[in-house]
């Protein structure tokens, strides 16, 4: 059914627990996990101009493994894995993601925020939801009590 799960993640709890379920999924098909970080450009120091290879130095120096948990938990569950870390947009470049490499299924998670708090603050998951041509099952995440 399902022969590349993409999992894109930000290191939260919520992305954790999506990671969970898709590599069960993925080890139930029979299917590889591609594990996605997304620099977001837009709130950070780095640019799009910037050499890949200077951002993953910048990566590397900081100690931040951002997609080193997804791979820990699909080995440890005998899931193949392939991990990427991109620049971008996040909603825009998982979706370009997904296409470029024929993925068959976005697992994301949300944060459990509701109402007016959702409303103002956006959702990268609404938006992939809204934009890409691939099935997006979504995992809630622990529910945010602040």
């Amino acid at each position: 059914m399902y022969e590349r799960v993409l999992v894109p993640t930000d290191g939260s709890d919520a992305a954790t627990a999506a990671a969970e379920h898709a590599i069960d999924l993925a080890a139930t098909c029979d299917a590889t996990v591609h594990a996605l970080y997304v620099v977001d450009v837009r709130m950070s120091p780095i640019s799009t101009g910037m050499d890949r290879e200077a951002v993953l130095d910048l990566l590397d120096r900081s100690d931040h493994q951002p997609v080193a948990s997804v791979t820990a938990l699909a080995e440890a569950a005998g899931v193949p894995v392939v991990e990427a870390i991109r620049l971008g947009v996040p909603h825009e470049t998982i979706r370009a993601h997904a296409a470029e490499h024929d993925i068959d299924l976005v697992v994301m998670g949300t944060h459990g925020r509701t109402g007016l708090e959702r409303t103002l603050l956006g959702s990268v998951t609404e938006r992939v939801l809204r934009t890409v041509d691939v099935p997006v099952l979504t995992v809630r995440g622990p529910i945010d009590d602040d």
